[in-house]
């Protein structure tokens, strides 16, 4: 990960803009840079991935335009190629081609990238900012606006507060060019479905995930593996473990008390042959880490910090423990194929525009907890079900076939590995557990307890009466709301409201976002 932050406008200078900027060093701790752009300034925090040396430091230069990126872009080697006959390169960084691209295509240049970024160009001829997101917003961005009216775009929110009146999370597959934002990629808007038959279906899922992994495994910093022990990512590990023809580390967490995936997770490292590292949490690291972790995430919503504890607590143990820099995750899986919740989905189109709203979601949700969980401990997160060209695909297959008619959620990804044997069958074909929940029930039960005696009943609905936005509607989300608002006053706007099932669908009208709660939960937490 690295930090970002950009503008236009006198009224801040480095002195000033530094103690905002500096709020997210941790995301990009090796090396900070701050230069001029016009009358205003690019900040960058440096964590290095690709091209480790002092050459691959930002804002790269051409002539006098300048660029900041956070992101990943993929197959740059190819794309560097084909431009190297014209312009000379400095460094291995990947982000070093955006300039010459953006010379050779403009802001064409943004449907071109296979890539998970947020970027900030300062185009000197026209004196203006140019600030883009990837198509799912896996990287953060958010913007605001100065007194004097000048745009502010930066990696988190936290960087914006006290220096915004309103602080907004920037559109992923947008770009903000001229004044305006322009949507220049839309990976959920299906005009009409593959006619791809079963077979032919689970053959481009399994093609096009191991692409999208093999990618990804791209790195010239250490590699390390997040292991719930669930489908998603043990696919990845295994899929990662067979492409890199090597020992892989893996890293599962879990309460001390009642941890149902630990042992799911040690299965599947021990099957793939994993250097493997349990890391344990106890009731009072979680509530003593309850606050941090909202600060961090920048959110209110329960599912998203239920399972930020977990995340969090992990990728702190990584960080300070090993020389791991990049983690590979499973997030983004659930939203293509399916919750337990939407085995309640009233008819194919409803699952394919349930999965439509949750993808282009994701940024406020999954992704966000994914980020911000590794970021804080100066981590990079590479997410395989976030490929452009597999998301494209499974939401073109026709929803009919990937509605739960098979007895077993996610039925079309598991079906697509069954030949490969690269995972235990139990692990394949293991029904779905929450992930907040299988790093122990006693987690989710522990946090609802506390929220419980903070307040009397009297006291709840006095306190919640105070919020018209996102209302709290449990004592646990009054908790998360009073502490974000602690940290992001008048800021609830910036999330869209709370992750929960589709209540208007029967079975789904519940007040806990757990698919615990679910009558189909069934044995999937044991």
């Amino acid at each position: 990960m690295c930090s970002i932050m950009g503008f236009l406008s006198p009224t801040l200078d480095e002195k000033s803009v530094r103690p905002f900027f500096d709020r997210t060093v941790s995301r990009g701790p090796d090396q900070t840079r701050i230069e001029k752009a016009g009358s205003g300034l690019l900040c960058f925090h440096r964590l290095a991935i690709m091209g480790l040396h002092e050459e691959g430091m930002q804002p790269f230069h051409l002539g006098r335009d300048m660029v900041i990126c956070n992101g990943e872009l993929y197959g740059f080697r190819k794309m560097k190629k084909g431009l190297e006959g014209k312009y000379s390169f400095r460094s291995d960084s990947d982000c070093e081609i955006i300039l010459p691209l953006y010379k050779e295509h403009g802001l064409d240049m943004f449907s071109l990238l296979d890539a998970e970024f947020a970027m900030i160009l300062y185009d000197w001829e026209k004196d203006e900012l140019i600030a883009a997101r990837d198509p799912i917003g896996i990287r953060p961005l958010y913007y605001g606006y100065l007194a004097d009216g000048a745009p502010v775009f930066a990696s988190e929110a936290k960087n914006l507060v006290g220096l915004c009146p309103e602080i907004l999370p920037f559109p992923p597959g947008h770009y903000y060019a001229g004044g305006k934002f322009v949507r220049y990629a839309d990976l959920t808007t299906v005009s009409s479905y593959s006619e791809d038959d079963l077979d032919t279906v689970c053959a481009k899922i399994r093609e096009k995930l191991i692409a999208g992994v093999e990618k990804r495994l791209d790195a010239d910093a250490p590699l390390g593996f997040l292991l719930s022990g669930g489908l998603d990512s043990s696919l990845v590990c295994a899929i990662s473990a067979k492409l890199l023809h090597r020992k892989i580390r893996t890293f599962a967490i879990g309460m001390d008390l009642d941890a149902i995936d630990l042992k799911y997770a040690r299965q599947a490292a021990e099957f793939i042959g994993a250097e493997h590292t349990e890391v344990i949490m106890t009731r009072q690291q979680v509530l003593d880490s309850l606050e941090e972790v909202i600060a961090l995430l920048g959110t209110y919503d329960i599912t998203t910090i239920r399972a930020s504890m977990g995340m969090y607590l992990c990728c702190k143990a990584i960080h300070e423990q090993t020389d791991v820099r990049v983690l590979m995750t499973g997030e983004i899986s659930d939203e293509l194929f399916g919750y337990k919740y939407t085995d309640f989905a009233p008819s194919a189109e409803a699952f394919q525009q349930e999965a439509k709203k949750r993808i282009d979601e994701l940024h406020m949700y999954d992704v966000l907890r994914a980020d911000r969980c590794i970021s804080v401990n100066s981590l990079e997160a590479r997410v395989p079900f976030g490929d452009l060209d597999f998301v494209r695909y499974v939401m073109s297959v026709d929803p009919a076939l990937k509605l739960n008619s098979y007895g077993m959620g996610k039925y079309l990804l598991r079906r697509a590995f069954a030949d490969d044997h690269i995972l235990p069958e139990g692990i394949l074909w293991r029904q779905k557990a929450a992930f907040s929940d299988a790093v122990g029930h006693s987690m989710v039960d522990d946090l609802k307890e506390y929220a419980e005696g903070l307040y009397t009943d009297e006291e709840y609905e006095a306190a919640r009466a105070k919020y018209d936005f996102a209302r709290p509607f449990t004592k646990e989300s009054l908790l998360y709301r009073e502490i974000f608002e602690k940290y992001y006053p008048g800021q609830a706007p910036m999330v869209k409201d709370f992750w929960m099932p589709n209540r208007s669908w029967e079975g789904c009208d519940v007040n806990d976002p757990s698919a615990r709660v679910l009558s189909n939960y069934g044995q999937s937490g044991c």
